[in-house]
């Protein structure tokens, strides 16, 4: 409960102190000048998407692979959470400061306004195996959340493997 309601504050805090910055720098600005974030509301001259060059190609490969194998690590938890309808010995507060993180990290990226002459749809698909890899990694964080919900109590006695000695006696073979 500690941990959920920093997680609530935190973002709370982080959403208004964006929004109230931003609103200072629109009263600073000439207003006809200013040019807010528009969040992936690409306008019609915008639609042509800037090409990716060669470092950018390699960047996005190397991301998108990176993105997948940080999905592929929530699975085998929770499928074992699953298997054995507990999360003993599972760190909640590990999952909830990396949801924390991935919150943080993938809203960061979307606020970031583009480089001048490119569009925010072409930023997007620039920075896309990064949002996946945060606010995808984030949904199956969820997941896991749901897992601690709904294992929290009760559920089945130990398996076998959970009561196995990890080391044989020395007697054994």
């Amino acid at each position: 409960a500690p941990i959920n309601a920093a997680f609530v504050c935190l973002s709370l805090g982080t959403v208004s102190t964006v929004s109230f910055l931003g609103r200072g720098a629109a009263v600073a600005q000439d207003p006809v000048t200013f040019s807010g974030r528009s969040l992936l509301a690409a306008r019609v001259d915008e639609l042509g998407s800037k090409p990716f060059t060669r470092n950018e190609i390699i960047g996005f490969a190397v991301g998108s692979v990176s993105s997948v194998l940080y999905l592929c690590s929530r699975v085998p938890q929770i499928y074992t959470n699953y298997k054995r309808k507990s999360t003993i010995g599972v760190s909640y507060s590990l999952f909830a400061l990396v949801m924390l993180g991935n919150s943080l990290y993938g809203l960061s990226v979307l606020l970031k306004n583009p480089e001048p002459g490119q569009g925010e749809g072409s930023y997007v698909l620039h920075h896309l195996p990064w949002l996946v890899g945060s606010l995808g990694v984030l949904s199956l964080d969820v997941v896991i959340s749901f897992q601690f919900l709904a294992y929290r109590r009760g559920g089945r006695p130990g398996t076998r493997e959970e009561r196995d000695a990890l080391l044989s006696e020395q007697g054994d073979s």
